[in-house]
């Protein structure tokens, strides 16, 4: 199981330190979401941010692309440190060649979709992946509700991962929290991305730990 807060729930005025702050509470990843205001409606950060963050902790970089046409900025976000990239299979024309393009660039490809989005769509493509991620809130915004009707989604990813013989990684992103993860992991999901219930609790270290342990 790994847990990788987003850091769309934290304090952007003192990015570095909150970074490191999860690093230590035991997060497996950083989680970071890129939006540009066309595909989602709300703009957030580009690849000179997440350079500047990559000196700053040992943390993976799993970034969330939230964009319009992705390959056109797989190499700027892989130059500036990404480890993992994930983008939106709604929002990109040429899947296979985005997918292509990741691998090029020295990251691992993942797929993200949308609640609205059928699993099969990403079945022509898991053997190519590190990851899928099945939203389980609409993308754009921090501190949403969990939807509980994309876990069939997160089942339906599984069992064909698990048909084929893949270490597939399956995360799930939205409303995850300790009244929510049992649901969520149970059906497959080994990726936990927790912003709110992470960034704002008293204690980061026990929030992880009760994600983790749940």
């Amino acid at each position: 199981m790994l847990i990788s807060p987003s850091i769309l729930a934290s304090d952007f005025s003192r990015l570095a330190e909150e970074v490191k702050s999860i690093e230590n509470a035991g997060a497996d990843l950083v989680h970071i979401d890129v939006m540009d205001g066309m595909f989602v409606p709300n703009i957030t950060l580009g690849a000179p941010v997440v350079s500047c963050l990559k000196g700053k902790t040992s943390l993976p970089f799993d970034v969330h692309l939230m964009i319009e046409e992705p390959v056109r900025y797989i190499d700027d976000f892989a130059k500036a440190g990404a480890d993992i990239i994930t983008f939106h299979i709604e929002a990109a024309k040429d899947v296979k060649a985005t997918i292509e393009k990741i691998k090029e660039a020295g990251c691992k490809p993942a797929i993200s979709i949308k609640p609205d989005t059928p699993a099969d769509v990403v079945f022509p493509y898991i053997d190519e992946l590190y990851m899928v991620l099945v939203m389980t809130v609409e993308p754009g915004f921090g501190g949403q509700s969990f939807m509980r009707e994309t876990m069939p989604k997160v089942r339906a990813i599984r069992d064909e991962a698990t048909k084929r013989g893949l270490d597939l990684r399956i995360q799930v992103d939205g409303g995850i929290d300790d009244k929510t993860v049992t649901e969520a992991t149970s059906n497959g999901a080994d990726v936990l991305v927790a912003g709110s219930y992470v960034f704002k609790a008293a204690d980061r270290k026990a929030a992880i730990e009760k994600l983790r342990n749940s």
